[in-house]
């Protein structure tokens, strides 16, 4: 599996569709609001990505609307067909 660090975090790369993951931009783009959250997910839509926080099911913060078992749903409903997208999971650091 393959492996990112964005600011002196480690991500597994689950998704890379499209070629989306662009480090520079998330870089800037991912601050410590998303420190808790146990995925980030980010598509691109006009030249600019979006950033999304998602928690494990099992995770005690968790609701439907950012439980990572409903992506497939998310990515279907808010983003543009056929966008290019990445799903990260933050490594245990």
């Amino acid at each position: 599996m393959k492996e990112i660090t964005i600011n002196n975090v480690k991500y597994d790369i689950l998704e890379n569709v499209n070629d989306a993951i662009d480090k520079d931009v998330l870089s800037e783009k991912i601050t410590d609001y998303f420190d808790e959250f146990d995925y980030i997910v980010g598509d691109w839509a006009y030249g600019k990505v979006r950033l999304k926080g998602f928690y494990d099911s099992n995770n005690k913060k968790c609701k439907k609307i950012n439980d990572i078992a409903n992506l497939k749903r998310y990515i279907e409903v808010n983003c543009a067909y056929g966008c290019r997208w990445f799903e990260l999971k933050r490594k245990n650091n």
